[in-house]
């Protein structure tokens, strides 16, 4: 049975059909990040006009440095661990662990090889 409920601009059928495997995407953005300076990859896996989602390999000891934050985002933990640092206080996310960023400055640092994805709000 098909659903005809739609999301945004596609319906139910379309939305599935563009179904990513953020494991494997993310063990090739890990490859990818072994040959950049930064130790770090990233690929906008999903956006439309009012979110966006990327994934993005760190490699352990990489960082982004301390940032603004959208006004709402998510950070989830595929693989690996990480630490957000938000306020001078250090959270630790395994995979599987899924976090609310506060709307304030914040960093990640990778604490092993990790994938994380970051979904944010654009308005």
């Amino acid at each position: 049975m098909t659903s005809e409920h739609e999301l945004g601009d596609e319906t139910a059928q379309e939305a599935l059909e563009g179904v990513v495997g953020l494991v494997d995407v993310g063990e090739g953005l890990l490859r990818d990040a072994r040959n950049q300076p930064a130790r770090r990859a990233a690929r906008t896996i999903m956006a439309s006009t009012v979110m966006r989602s990327t994934l993005i390999a760190l490699l352990d000891g990489a960082e982004m440095n301390e940032h603004a934050s959208p006004p709402a985002a998510t950070l989830q933990v595929v693989t690996g661990h990480v630490q957000l640092v938000v306020g001078g206080e250090q959270h630790d996310l395994r995979a599987g662990e899924l976090v609310r960023i506060p709307p304030q400055r914040h960093g990640v640092r990778a604490l092993a090889d990790a994938v994380v994805l970051l979904t944010v709000a654009l308005h």
